[in-house]
């Protein structure tokens, strides 16, 4: 009894952390169309807090700063291209459900050669992968 009451303690505080921090990300994605009118009162105490957002299309070198997921910038946002699923290659280009960007080309990592279960990962001559191994079965 003494561990039903431990967990139900547990769950309600994690509900209510839940309930009063929600998540930056989904405040920053609604914040950019927002303007200083938003305020109803005198105060501005609850209103959300104006954040200053540097895409990359329109500053190009947030992309090349530490930390950032890439080099390029695609749909105003900084990927590596040359290892991005949804943009491999190019911006836009999606690789199919059972392959991954390796060096900007889909590949089907279960059966390619060059590419046998991870990028670069090359069968020796006169092997061939299956399922991601190289001379299996």
């Amino acid at each position: 009894m003494n561990s039903f009451k431990f967990l139900f303690v547990i769950l309600l505080s994690i509900s209510i952390t839940i309930a009063l921090f929600p998540s930056l990300s989904s405040q920053e994605l609604h914040l950019e169309g927002l303007d200083a009118s938003y305020s109803r009162g005198k105060t501005s105490f609850l209103a959300p807090k104006q954040r200053y957002v540097a895409t990359c299309d329109k500053y190009p070198t947030v992309c090349a700063a530490k930390g950032s997921r890439g080099p390029d910038c695609c749909k105003k946002q900084c990927v590596n291209v040359l290892n991005d699923r949804s943009n491999c290659g190019k911006c836009g280009n999606k690789c199919k459900y059972s392959e991954i960007c390796c060096q900007g080309w889909c590949v089907n990592i279960y059966v390619n050669k060059k590419h046998c279960g991870k990028c670069n990962n090359v069968c020796k001559k006169g092997s061939s992968c299956s399922y991601g191994m190289c001379n299996y079965a």
